[in-house]
């Protein structure tokens, strides 16, 4: 448990100055004495969390051009309130009240301007409306809201990424009423809230004989287009035919026997259950668009049904952008579980492993218990059978994607690429299958998008060259102009270039892709394998004979600093490298493990130098030991700001090399 323990704090440094969890707003003093509350009618009025003020806000002026995606945001929670009503039965069916037969239902009226939306769910208590629709408690929240700049294109998909649910209301309404009363609870207990969208809302209790939740939109001005029953249907078909449950409307019959006769208007049967060939490309996204609340069409999906010794149907889709809160580890994820048909939970995340945690859908299974909770999916064997294949699914999902279309592939590595780099170390057996979806800088292209695979890399290797060069460091320019990849420029080696705060860390867990192993070329001694020329090696052993006291002398004047120094194989114009020993800590990892308070190992770096550099050259003539020690000093401080390092001392380095200037100018 440990180990595991120092995994998860080295993980979150990778992701450092990610959001906190937002909690529901105190009231600030100023608020507090606009609460009125009287014994009379104990009507309270409250404000909103000031997240929930600002999220308003931006919604009302960013989605202007969307205003009917509301119908979709409010349908798709009437709809999850009857799945976990559902589900709250199978242990309790008194909690029906006598009323089994779940469905939504929609109402207009075009003379008031009001839209009611109504289902016979699970339904709120007062506490519970006040967290639901006065505060939003997600982590992040704030930090995403920064990132909204004005522009109302941009903001509309980074809200559609946070999901707006109930607040997507006020775009078309300027008023908002919700009765409800939680199922099982005294018709006394039911609760009105009300608002204007202005930064405060009103809530009292009221009697409620029906159960769940009833949302009366009264409408603006400019959308008093919605309050028509032709205009409500066609929205319903567009995005919200595949729910579960009935969405019913009253028929718009001109016949006197039907008036007033209810009709249901979608398709009410779960997408995932139909056959393939009979669900329109419209339909797959549309529905992701219900289980996902995002407003882009899914990058792609996948839909399969397993019989045989599992019995379950999947359907799973990729975003095409990464929600705000990618990067925090304890934000809800997982699929949508049902078990024979029945919902069960959002966020099972038990179905996929964290790496794959962007993949939103369904898991519909037919071996799993009705009564099944979070604790007895982590122990199921039937759960981990289902895992291994769906992980299997969407690695083989993103691997065509890679293959038909390289843009779009290229889309999803920027948004979701950083987080697929978790995968080596989190699932051994599909280590090759991630390593071939990764994408890499390299000094092939030279520049810093990250667009080159190892197969890419494989196919334009060298004659003789058997293993895959990388290196990493904190940025691109300070690998790309890195001393370390000198005799690669000069043999026309690529090599791959790892930047970012994972890269070191992952590379700890791939040892090799297609047979053949990497490479850190700044990483104990440099194998150039067959490129290298039995002259390069005789050159460098009779360097190393030739200029032993040279050596030796530098391993004097740095012995506290190094802990090896040798002819390098690595230069052809700098005088000087580091390298770090084959088995010590790289500097990308020290710093890791520092930042999550872990105790670092002691070590020295090998230092390498170029013995046909003229600086070098004049180092070997220098007589006086002092003067000699002095130099050594300066380039070993180089070869460490060459790597992109900082130094120790920057004093004494500055010192010497006023020292040296003073001696030139003089």
């Amino acid at each position: 448990m440990a180990e595991q323990s120092v995994h998860g704090r080295i993980h979150s440094v990778f992701w450092k100055n990610l959001p906190a969890q937002a909690a529901p707003q105190k009231l600030k003093p100023e608020q507090e004495k606009n609460t009125a509350m009287t014994v009379e009618t104990n009507k309270e009025t409250l404000g909103f969390q000031t997240e929930v003020k600002q999220l308003l806000h931006l919604m009302i002026h960013s989605l202007y051009s969307n205003k009917e995606i509301f119908l979709r945001e409010l349908i798709s929670n009437a709809s999850d309130a009857e799945d976990k009503l559902r589900f709250a039965a199978l242990k309790d069916d008194k909690l029906y009240e006598g009323d089994s037969d779940l469905k939504i239902r929609l109402d207009y009226d075009k003379d008031a301007g009001t839209i009611t939306l109504a289902d016979n769910g699970i339904g709120m208590t007062r506490d519970d409306v006040i967290s639901n629709l006065g505060t939003i408690a997600r982590s992040g929240t704030a930090e995403f809201l920064k990132q909204l700049s004005g522009d109302e294109k941009k903001d509309s998909k980074l809200i559609g990424q946070f999901g707006v649910g109930f607040y997507s209301a006020f775009i078309v309404a300027d008023k908002v009423d919700v009765f409800t009363r939680r199922a099982g609870a005294p018709a006394e207990e039911g609760v009105h809230w009300e608002s204007k969208g202005d930064g405060e809302f009103t809530i009292e209790p009221v009697t409620r004989e029906q159960r769940g939740t009833e949302i009366v939109l009264h409408l603006k001005s400019d959308a008093k287009e919605f309050a028509d029953g032709w205009k409500l249907r066609s929205l319903v078909k567009k995005y919200s035919d595949h729910i579960s449950f009935p969405v019913v409307m009253k028929a718009e019959s001109e016949e006197e026997d039907k008036k007033g006769e209810e009709e249901t208007v979608n398709d009410a049967t779960a997408l995932w259950t139909l056959p393939r060939n009979e669900i329109k490309d419209e339909e797959y996204k549309e529905f992701y668009k219900h289980i996902g609340h995002d407003f882009e069409d899914p990058l792609t999906w996948s839909h399969n049904k397993v019989e045989g010794k599992l019995d379950y149907t999947s359907l799973l889709y990729i975003p095409k952008r990464a929600p705000f809160d990618l990067y925090n580890r304890e934000a809800p994820r997982g699929l949508k579980l049902y078990v024979q048909r029945v919902f069960i939970m959002d966020d099972a995340e038990q179905f996929l492993p964290l790496y794959l945690r962007f993949t939103k859908g369904v898991i519909d299974s037919n071996d799993l218990s009705l009564n099944v909770s979070r604790e007895i999916l982590q122990n199921d064997s039937t759960v981990e059978s289902i895992r291994t294949a769906l992980t299997k699914r969407v690695l083989d999902m993103l691997s065509k994607l890679a293959k038909k279309d390289s843009g779009e592939y290229q889309g999803f590595w920027d948004e979701f690429g950083t987080v697929l780099k978790e995968g080596p170390a989190e699932d051994f057996s599909n280590r090759e299958k991630i390593a071939g979806l990764l994408r890499f800088s390299s000094t092939h292209t030279g520049e810093s998008t990250q667009n080159v695979s190892l197969d890419d890399y494989i196919a334009r290797m060298k004659e003789g060259q058997s293993k895959i060069y990388y290196i990493t460091a904190d940025n691109f320019m300070a690998a790309k102009s890195s001393p370390h990849l000198e005799v690669f420029r000069k043999k026309g080696i690529e090599v791959l270039i790892l930047s970012d705060r994972i890269d070191e860390w992952m590379m700890g867990y791939l040892n090799e892709y297609d047979s053949k192993q990497f490479q850190d070329v700044a990483r104990g001694d440099l194998d150039l394998g067959e490129v290298e020329t039995e002259e390069d090696k005789k050159h460098q052993e009779e360097a190393a004979k030739e200029h032993k006291d040279l050596i030796e002398r530098i391993q004097k004047a740095l012995e506290d600093r190094v802990q090896e120094v040798r002819v390098t194989n690595r230069l052809t114009d700098s005088p000087a490298c580091l390298v770090t020993g084959q088995f010590d800590m790289g500097a990308q990892m020290k710093k890791i493990m520092e930042a999550a308070g872990q105790k670092v190992p002691d070590s020295k770096p090998i230092f390498e130098i170029n013995v046909d550099h003229p600086l070098v050259q004049r180092l070997e003539q220098e007589a006086k030991d002092e003067r000699f020690g002095e130099l050594s000093a300066v380039l070993f401080d180089q070869a460490t700001l060459a790597s992109g390092e900082q130094l120790k001392d920057p004093g004494a380095y500055v010192s010497r090399l006023n020292r040296l200037l003073l001696e030139l100018a003089n």
